[in-house]
Parts: C-alpha cells; sequence; structure tokens
C-alpha cells in the first residue's frame, strides 16, 4: 500500500470492464490491482501484504469468485469484500453471503453507486482492519505482518513473504489445529508434493524463529495439521 492508500484488489476477467473500473477507481485516489481469474488473484493476495480489500467478478475462469470469496475468507476472515456480477437470482446473492461477501453489486451498475458501496465498506471495516493488523503478540513476540518481522524486543527479524503468510494463519487459529491442505492451498495455491516439501521446510524454519520465546510451542498434529501454542 502506498501513501496510505486503500488497495483493492479486482478480479474480473472482461478486459474492459476490468480496466475501466480499475481507471475509475484510480482517479478516486485508491490503488487498484487488476487481476483476470481466480487463480492470478489469490497469487496477488498472497504475494502483496497491503491489499485492504477485494472486488470480485463471480463468472471467472480457472478459479470463480465463489470459490476466491471462500479461500480469501478462510485466510482472513475479516477482510472485505464485495461480490461484481451480472448474477441477480436469489440463491446467487445468498450463496455470496455464505461465502463471506460483504456485499453484491449486479451489472450494469453506476459507478456512483460502486463508488458509494466501497466508502461505505471501508467506514464498517477497514478502519477497524487496519488497527486490527497492527503488530500483535504471539507469546511475548512481536509479530508485525505487514512489515514481515518479528522481535522479542532486543533482536528484529525479517522474514520471508510466505513465513509472515503461514505465521499469520497459525496465529489466527493459535491453539487450534490448522488444517495442513488448507495451508497449502491458501499459501501454496496447491497440495502437491513440492508444495509439501516446501512448507515443511517453512515449519522448520518458524520452529527456529519462534525459539526466541521458549513458551511458544509449535506442534504436528498427526495426519491434520499444526497447532501454534502459546499465549
Amino acid at each position: 500500500m502506498k501513501n496510505n492508500k486503500i488497495f483493492i484488489l479486482l478480479a474480473e476477467d472482461d478486459v474492459n470492464m476490468g480496466l475501466i473500473l480499475q481507471s475509475f477507481l484510480q482517479a478516486k485516489d485508491f490503488e487498484v490491482l487488476l487481476t483476470r481469474n481466480g487463480v492470478e488473484a489469490l497469487a496477488a493476495y498472497n504475494q502483496n501484504t497491503g491489499i485492504d480489500m477485494a472486488l470480485v467478478d463471480v463468472m471467472m475462469p480457472e478459479k470463480d469468485g465463489f470459490s476466491l470469496a471462500a479461500d480469501l475468507k478462510a485466510m482472513s476472515p475479516s477482510f472485505p469484500l464485495i461480490f461484481l456480477t451480472a448474477k441477480s437470482m436469489q440463491d446467487d446473492i445468498l450463496k455470496g453471503f455464505e461465502v463471506g461477501a460483504d456485499d453484491y453489486i449486479t451489472k450494469p451498475f453506476h459507478m456512483d453507486v460502486l463508488l458509494a458501496r466501497i466508502n461505505a465498506l471501508i467506514n464498517r471495516t477497514i478502519n477497524i482492519q487496519r488497527d486490527a493488523d497492527k503488530p500483535q503478540f504471539i507469546g511475548k513476540l512481536s509479530f508485525d505482518f505487514s512489515r514481515q518481522t518479528i522481535t522479542d524486543g532486543k533482536d528484529v527479524v525479517k522474514m520471508t513473504s510466505k513465513e509472515a503468510q503461514l505465521l499469520k494463519l497459525l496465529a489466527e487459529n493459535r491453539n487450534a489445529i490448522t488444517d495442513r491442505k488448507v495451508a497449502l492451498d491458501l499459501i501454496w495455491g496447491n497440495d502437491d508434493y513440492y508444495s509439501s516439501r516446501s512448507m515443511d521446510v517453512y515449519i522448520t524454519k518458524l520452529r527456529k524463529l519462534l525459539k526466541m520465546d521458549k513458551s511458544i510451542e509449535l506442534i504436528n498434529v498427526h495426519g491434520q495439521g499444526y497447532k501454534l501454542m502459546c499465549s
């Protein structure tokens, strides 16, 4: 995120519509990252820690909007999201809210209506979420996800993007099981052999980092996943 602007992830497979929306929102002083399908959008979310909210088209190739929304909400339950779609059937609207959408606007729509919906969502959630994204304590350690750092008050360790994403997911489920497959799908994009081995390496790295506080445990739960045990 730059200059404290609201950073929007836009997932829209219609090239012309995507460019029009991006240009309009940038003119309104938003930062906008345009992606063309759900797979690309999920990768962009994982690679850009400053994204504040998402505008998601429902009908997209490779991964549809409902699946993308479910993945984003699994990773960050309070992440703000608005569906943009030509669908107006009641069942589709209900499904959108079931997977965690905060709002739903059907095409065609007036740009000023979209802007009003975005601003309303910002006022309801994003300002609160920015406070929540401030450094959090994991045991005695301070973890700053936005800066990808962890510190015991003396030494500050810079983390990689995947280390920070994995620790954030574990911390959000602290003292409960984080499902291994969910973590692989959300952070690596799949659960194949190579991704699985890669995650094992990152779990080992996190254990070494967390040794700065001897009271923290990151344990394997056989056949399920991992549990971050801390205060």
